[in-house]
C-alpha cells in the first residue's frame, strides 16, 4: 500500500472483523466482506483433515448463503504470503470485477489492495 493511501472507514472496519475472526480461531488468516446494502460477513481459514477453505472463500460463501446479491469490498488479515494465498476467484465470480480487496498484516496494517 502506498505511503499515503489511507482506508476509508468502512475498509478499516472491515480489516478489524477480519483481525478478529483471526485471532478468536488463532488461524493465519482471516477475511470478511461488506455487501452491497453494508452488511458485513467474516470467516477465518479452516483447517480440518477432512476440508479446507481459505477464509475469503469462506466469508463470500456466508455472504452468498445468506442472500446478498453483490459484494462492494473485501480484506484479508494474514501473517502467511498474501500473493499466495490470496484466490480472488469465488469474489470475482460472486461480486464482478473491480472489487477491492484489502491485504493486511496480523496487525491490522494494510500493505496492499488488490482487486477482482
Amino acid at each position: 500500500m502506498e505511503p499515503d493511501m489511507s482506508l476509508s472507514p468502512e475498509d478499516a472496519k472491515l480489516v478489524t472483523l477480519a483481525r478478529a475472526s483471526r485471532a478468536r480461531t488463532q488461524a493465519s488468516d482471516g477475511a470478511a466482506v461488506r455487501d452491497l446494502d453494508g452488511r458485513t460477513y467474516t470467516a477465518a481459514r479452516v483447517k480440518l483433515p477432512s476440508l479446507q477453505l481459505d477464509a475469503l472463500d469462506l466469508a463470500v460463501a456466508m455472504a452468498v448463503s445468506s442472500g446478498a446479491t453483490g459484494l462492494e469490498a473485501g480484506a484479508i488479515v494474514t501473517d502467511v504470503d498474501a500473493q499466495r494465498i490470496v484466490d480472488l476467484s469465488a469474489l470475482r465470480e460472486f461480486a464482478g470485477a473491480d472489487v477491492p480487496v484489502v491485504v493486511a498484516d496480523p496487525d491490522g496494517t494494510p500493505h496492499s489492495v488488490r482487486s477482482t
